[in-house]
């Protein structure tokens, strides 16, 4: 008996000796009155095998026929035995006709011994991450490119970042991409309104962390790699990271991004806004609405926010090591810059300096003692952070002249081609005849053997 059955015979046995009564009884099996009064019945003339259900042992009708079932097999065994289940399901159902599951078809596989293509692997842990307990403990970072100003125009990367214990949306963002320049105007929003936090929560971007493999010398010797230009205003600033293992860990802001991208469409449909610049000048009475209505108070009223730095600007920068030429200029991809004279008619020609890139477009160029040399501000168009490669060895940089043309150079003269030496003797090299001192001896050949005395 099945386990909803093993109650039946107590009651029904009550039943029929009258000490129960049939409403009792099939309110105690979970039945009607009249099918318990069937039991009765049964139990009377089969006895306790009678209270068994009548379709017990019988096959299912739904059970695929026989034929089917060997008509898979046949399949499974000779056409498609290289075939993942989900795939030999679709082409028994397309090329085949067969009215079959995904599940029969593993269950006739598995019945046949066959082992499966690729290994199913089981659904990973994951444990619930309960949320900071102060504003400012935790702060997670995120972007999501999307048709924000749906086809009135272009497509943008929204970057946001959304305070984990009050549900707070602290900085937004629109950028073309998702890029540094974004990511360190978030940082430097996030600043100025609330402070600094304790930890970022992100992906593993390569604006963040390190993905590649390359390890120099240096890196070596301190046995790990350096940080990125983010890591290392992070370090700077005193900010942990914590890179995410999968989307799930920073569920909080994965789901903002959907109510953004259902409200946030919406709000700038109706402000009639069709420009970044719009969108950007947007923001503000947005998120202070947006803000009212979903934040909600931290476990811990007291916020644990950092004041920044009173020379906060040159933080948010790409830091650059460079040599300074006879001329007493540094150079830093297409810019260069004019160091002027030191103290005293100090040269510094051939010192180690620190050129640091700003987020607003400017470049700063320190000694080796951390004062400051030279300020250049930027005057061309719109500025972009990003990080640019270190200079090339001076083997592998590209010559002062330009190479001659084809035409000017002398045709080159093909050598000979020399025969290809064997680099063991021949069978008829003498160095392969054996030595025979009578056949020395009929030669004339005299040969001087060393006595010992």
């Amino acid at each position: 008996m099945s386990r909803k059955e093993v109650p039946r015979p107590g009651l029904v046995k009550l039943a029929v000796a009258g000490q129960i009564t049939n409403a009792q009884g099939a309110q105690s099996a979970h039945l009607s009155i009249r099918q318990f009064q069937r039991l009765k019945a049964r139990y009377r003339t089969e006895g306790i095998h009678g209270l068994r259900h009548r379709r017990r042992g019988q096959p299912s009708p739904r059970a695929l026929p026989r034929a089917v079932r060997t008509r898979v097999a046949t399949l499974l065994q000779s056409v498609y035995r290289d075939v993942n289940d989900c795939h030999a399901t679709e082409k028994l159902q397309e090329v085949h006709g067969m009215a079959i599951s995904r599940a029969s078809v593993r269950r006739i596989r598995r019945a046949l011994g066959l082992p499966a293509k690729h290994r199913r692997r089981p659904r990973p842990y994951r444990r619930r991450r309960p949320p900071a307990l102060r504003m400012g403990a935790l702060v997670l970072l995120d972007g999501s490119q999307f048709a924000w100003l749906e086809t009135r125009g272009p497509t943008m990367t929204l970057l946001g970042a959304i305070d984990d214990a009050t549900g707070t949306v602290v900085a937004l963002v629109f950028r073309p991409a998702e890029d540094l320049h974004g990511y360190v105007t978030l940082l430097a929003q996030l600043a100025a309104r609330h402070g600094l936090p304790l930890s970022l929560y992100g992906d593993r971007l390569s604006v963040f962390v390190r993905n590649d493999r390359h390890w120099s010398l240096d890196e070596e010797l301190q046995g790990a790699q350096h940080p990125t230009q983010f890591g290392r205003i992070l370090r700077e600033l005193g900010i942990g990271y914590i890179p995410a293992g999968s989307p799930q860990a920073k569920g909080r802001i994965e789901r903002l991004w959907r109510t953004l991208q259902d409200r946030l469409v919406v709000e700038l449909r109706l402000a009639g806004v069709r420009t970044p610049e719009g969108a950007t000048a947007f923001l503000p009475a947005f998120l202070a609405d947006f803000n009212r209505r979903f934040a909600h108070p931290a476990a811990h009223p007291t916020p644990v926010w950092r004041r920044p730095p009173a020379d906060f600007a040159p933080v948010l920068s790409c830091r650059y090591r460079r040599t300074v030429a006879t001329d007493h200029t540094i150079r830093l991809g297409g810019r260069w810059v004019q160091l002027p004279r030191g103290a005293a008619g100090r040269s510094y020609a051939g010192v180690h300096v620190e050129a640091r890139e700003c987020l607003d477009g400017r470049l700063l160029v320190y000694g080796p003692g951390g004062e400051r040399l030279a300020v250049q501000p930027w005057t061309g168009p719109d500025f972009t952070l990003r990080p640019r490669r270190a200079p090339a060895p001076r083997s592998r940089r590209a010559s002062a002249t330009p190479p001659r043309p084809a035409s000017a150079r002398r045709p080159r003269t093909p050598r000979p081609s020399r025969p290809v030496r064997s680099p063991r003797p021949t069978a008829t090299h003498p160095w392969r005849q054996p030595y025979n001192h009578h056949l020395l001896e009929a030669k004339g050949l005299h040969v001087h053997t060393k006595t010992r005395g």
